[in-house]
């Protein structure tokens, strides 16, 4: 049997207690957190998705839910702000195949605990849970009357994955916290062929020469991963892509079409990555080439998109393995609260509505 992909089990205090109800949406479970807490002159709320771990359920979110609720209420009862008016609630599910979705347990194990198709079974799962995201974004409101303006996601590991897609594809989505997940799908599946000494990476020369396109990465994967998965999009043709694509900076030419991309994707939109440095399953370094390129291309003074105004941290966690920190929830709790409080200044002629 394996074991569960870790999830954070080392708070900075024991969670408390949340308030939380769970609707039936879209044929979904749907646990909402924190509609209690809301203080009375909340006029305006923020909805923090929580995705969870491969081999997990929905469950394993709600200290997250519960601590960062918090940690947002009691910094702004601490301000004593007579203008405050955003609260926070926070939304979980059960990825697709897992908890009460499961149909078929083998579809979420590795090639080394015997699922052959692992690579597009994990994809496809992922990406129809930010499928699933937007769906039950787009409906949340009609359960739950509030006049909700700001939408956060949250994922780790398979979730983190996930939460690449949410940011990427639904323009409503503007914050995305990524611990322990992956934003170039080729380069994590490629790196875990290798470690599992799969036959179609060990029996090419050179070794991994013939995986892309076999049947452990069918090409019909590569044209989701080209569509979706946030490297395939942006840098595309996954086959021939050569390891200096990283570090290139894109000519006029090439920007024409890059630009657009991010203008799409990612312009005024706001990541946080946490990754260990000790992580085997999810390795940085499979992320960190794309990061580069992508920290590259929207640094705030020379960066060529630059006007993009992305705003992009990076941090990796020396000694941690594949497990969410207590030094990684006190980075959630900043760049959250930090998220909400930018929002919740008053600007004049401000209007807001509901989704």
């Amino acid at each position: 049997m394996s074991t569960p992909d870790p999830m954070a089990s080392t708070y900075p205090s024991a969670p408390r207690a949340i308030s939380k109800e769970t609707h039936c949406i879209a044929g979904i479970l749907t646990t909402v957190y924190g509609l209690q807490e809301l203080p009375e002159e909340t006029r305006e709320v923020a909805c923090l998705w929580l995705l969870h771990p491969r081999l997990q359920t929905q469950a394993c979110m709600e200290p997250i839910a519960s601590s960062t609720i918090h940690e947002w209420n009691e910094r702004q009862r601490a301000t004593k702000r007579t203008d405050r008016t955003i609260g926070l609630i926070a939304v979980s599910f059960d990825q697709r195949n897992h908890g009460t979705r499961e149909v078929d347990t083998l579809a979420n194990e590795a090639w080394r605990s015997g699922n052959s198709r692992h690579a597009q079974d994990m994809f496809a799962s992922y990406h129809g849970t930010a499928i699933d995201t937007s769906h039950l974004l787009t409906y949340l409101p009609s359960y739950i009357p509030l006049n909700i303006t700001q939408h956060l996601v949250l994922g780790i590991s398979l979730g983190g994955h996930a939460a690449w897609h949410c940011l990427l594809h639904d323009p409503r989505i503007t914050t995305a916290i990524i611990i322990i997940g992956c934003p170039d799908y080729v380069r994590l599946m490629s790196d875990r062929a290798r470690l599992s000494r799969l036959p179609t990476w060990t029996q090419s020369t050179p070794p991994g020469s013939q995986f892309l396109g076999s049947k452990d990465f069918p090409n019909a994967l590569i044209d989701a991963v080209e569509k979706y998965d946030p490297a395939g999009l942006l840098l595309g043709d996954v086959k021939s892509r050569s390891s200096d694509i990283y570090n290139h900076t894109p000519n006029a030419l090439e920007r024409r079409s890059l630009i657009p991309l991010l203008k799409t994707h990612l312009q005024n939109k706001r990541i946080l990555n946490l990754a260990g440095g000790s992580d085997k399953l999810v390795p940085y370094k499979c992320s960190e080439p794309f990061l580069r390129w992508l920290k590259a291309a929207t640094a705030p003074i020379s960066g060529w998109f630059k006007d993009g105004n992305v705003i992009l941290e990076d941090m990796v966690f020396e000694g941690v393995g594949h497990e969410m920190s207590a030094g990684m929830v006190k980075e959630v709790h900043r760049f959250v609260c930090q998220t909400l409080d930018q929002s919740s200044r008053p600007v004049l002629g401000r209007k807001s509505s509901k989704i």
